[in-house]
């Protein structure tokens, strides 16, 4: 996202917007701009992508809190790296040291060291043991994770993140690549923090450095909100040569501008004109795989709800759910003469008596 994009104005609502504001005007604007719906508009793809960050963003209340106190530079704080220092600072934003900033975390990696864009790590909790004596991912983002008790002596710590995803993502699986910053042990004091009886220059202390890393992650089709994914040796570093910890990431899926989720399930909303509910009609809807034909019966009625059997989300064995389109009777707005005459004639013929 640009650093001059305002998160609420991408949003259109108000500064002191409620949670619901901002989830509505998500949903109405993502229903605009959806790439499914906006096929091979680029303009629109990237509005689409401005939407989800500024949503990730508000809709989270601990970063909306950072970003509505420190702006573009939020992210930064958030990783630990304190309010924006003054230029020229030598320990801010560099690689390789760990140089605290002035949160007392890690400055260096740049935004705490994640790729935000892909995955949002709001929310980490580690356990086990670190080879430094001290938890690293504590010192990254603040304190207030808890360190939690060491497995078997030595292993390097578990680390929980939280992230989203879209719900075609979740639904057809597939590989995403991650990008973050790991810790190490420190190759000049071994990772004691200690060299030639002072403290290591090189990690201040720590017994770790931050490196970065890229893996790959692998999202199982039929994922579901709250599904935990485990990547094995991903986690801490363990001491003294001990094997690493792992990395679970706890899948958050992100609102859907067209589906709503009822377990297996999908639920959505279909217009339809008047003549089409009263004389049968066969109409395209959307599906989580692209659109389908659908057949009105006659006589149809508006929230009535019709269903498209195998047309919900992946199982993580077999089969899959269905889909439940809910009608919704439409009338125009706008009329032609012709239409009007049309309307009054049957305004005239017809027994028709909706309050009786």
């Amino acid at each position: 996202m640009s650093k001059n994009k305002d998160y609420y104005e991408v949003l259109g609502v108000k500064r002191d917007a409620a949670d619901d504001e901002i989830k509505k005007a998500y949903r109405k604007l993502a229903r605009k701009y959806h790439p499914d719906l906006n096929p091979g508009d680029k303009t629109a793809e990237e509005q689409f992508k401005l939407l989800q960050d500024a949503y990730d963003v508000l809709s989270n209340a601990e970063d909306r809190k950072l970003y509505d106190q420190y702006g573009e530079n939020w992210r930064a704080v958030k990783a630990g790296a304190g309010a924006p220092p003054p230029p020229g600072y030598e320990g801010y934003g560099g690689a390789g040291r760990s140089t605290r900033g002035a949160g007392g975390g890690p400055a260096g990696g740049g935004a705490g060291g994640f790729n935000f864009d892909d995955f949002d790590f709001s929310r980490f909790r580690t356990t086990g043991t670190s080879p430094g004596g001290f938890d690293i991912f504590e010192e990254m983002f603040g304190g207030g994770y808890g360190r939690g008790r060491a497995t078997r002596s030595g292993r390097g710590r578990d680390i929980e993140a939280e992230f989203e995803t879209s719900l075609e993502e979740a639904h057809r699986g597939g590989r995403r690549t991650l990008q973050m910053q790991t810790s190490e042990a420190c190759p000049t004091c071994g990772g004691t923090g200690v060299n030639n009886g002072k403290v290591c220059e090189t990690c201040g202390g720590s017994g770790e450095v931050i490196r970065p890393k890229t893996i790959e992650v692998n999202i199982p089709a039929g994922a579901r909100d709250g599904s935990t994914i485990r990547v094995p040796g991903q986690g801490g570093v363990g001491s003294n040569g001990s094997e690493p910890g792992d990395l679970y990431l706890h899948i958050r899926l992100r609102p859907h501008p067209v589906f709503t989720v009822k377990g297996d399930d999908l639920e959505t909303e279909l217009s339809i004109a008047p003549w089409e509910a009263v004389l049968g009609a066969k109409v395209e809807a959307p599906t989580i795989d692209g659109k389908v034909e659908l057949t009105i019966p006659a006589g149809a009625k508006s929230g009535q709800r019709l269903r498209l059997r195998g047309q919900g989300l992946n199982k993580r064995k077999d089969g899959r759910g269905d889909e439940y389109v809910r009608l919704k009777i439409v009338v125009p707005k706008d009329v032609s003469p012709e239409e009007r005459r049309l309307y009054e004639e049957l305004k005239r013929v017809s027994r028709f008596q909706p309050r009786s």
